[in-house]
């Protein structure tokens, strides 16, 4: 979570001072009163799996298609979501029905609010999973966005932010390099 004062838009597209970190000042658009599950898709089409769950013992294989938000980017639910999934994912029933679907809990989340809850996910753009190339992100809207990544596939494919600051060596995420970006008044930033 980056705290950034900048001028953004509202989902109005009105202009606004922010002091705040940028997932404070994008939640402040939705009402948490209302059923909200906000993410970043990672996959082009929506996940398809088998239906585990249905009680119809028919030798037809049944199907479900639902899209998730990549816990890699992040993702957020409303409280009012959150309280209608309590019956369905508390008390360990979140981890059984991880294991009965066979897929990790990004997915398992993205399952029971949009197929079992029937609440479709709002994608955020400002949210940035490792699973999308970091380095086309352009410099100049770094302070709009929520959320980055980074990872290493091998000794030397690197999927990190293309920003020049600290050394490779110091600063191998590009995650210090971004903080001084954006907050360049701290001692240890380069000036």
């Amino acid at each position: 979570m980056l705290l950034v004062t900048s001028k953004i838009l509202n989902r109005e597209g009105k202009n606004k001072t922010s002091k705040q970190p940028r997932l404070v000042t994008l939640l402040s658009d939705y009402n948490p009163q209302e059923d909200w599950y906000l993410g970043k898709r990672s996959i082009k089409t929506p996940l398809k799996i088998l239906n585990r769950e249905g009680k119809n013992k028919t030798s037809k294989q049944q199907f479900v298609k639902f899209w998730f938000g990549t816990g890699g980017a992040g993702y957020c639910i409303s409280r009012a979501l959150a309280l209608k999934m309590l019956p369905i994912a508390s008390g360990g029933k979140f981890i059984s029905i991880c294991e009965k679907i066979r897929l990790p809990d990004d997915c398992t989340m993205g399952y029971i609010i949009e197929h079992r809850l029937q609440r479709p996910m709002t994608v955020i753009e400002e949210f940035h999973s490792h699973l999308e190339p970091m380095k086309f992100l352009h410099q100049d809207k770094f302070s709009q966005q929520v959320t980055f990544s980074y990872m290493q596939y091998a000794k030397d494919v690197v999927n990190r932010l293309n920003i020049e600051s600290f050394d490779t060596s110091v600063d191998p995420t590009r995650f210090l390099s971004l903080h001084c970006l954006l907050f360049p008044y701290f001692t240890y930033c380069p000036k």
